[in-house]
């Protein structure tokens, strides 16, 4: 993942529906800004994969696997 701007240092973001697509990408985006992520979505196991993804391009990144209703 590419590094951005930092303009999102110091803030959190929290993102449903990450665990594919748009929500997916706009984790990743957030998070090369320099946002703490906190991802949701139905699929536990895709959220864990992106989670690693985030934290080994060095950001920060939790999930919470459950259906928004």
């Amino acid at each position: 993942m590419a590094q951005g701007t930092g303009r999102l240092s110091d803030k959190v973001a929290i993102v449903t529906g990450a665990s594919s697509g748009i929500g997916r990408v706009t984790a990743k985006l957030f998070a090369a800004e320099g946002a703490k992520v906190v991802v949701g979505a139905r699929r536990e196991s895709e959220l864990a994969s992106l989670v690693d993804e985030i934290k080994a391009s060095g950001g920060t990144a939790v999930s919470l696997a459950g259906d928004v209703r």
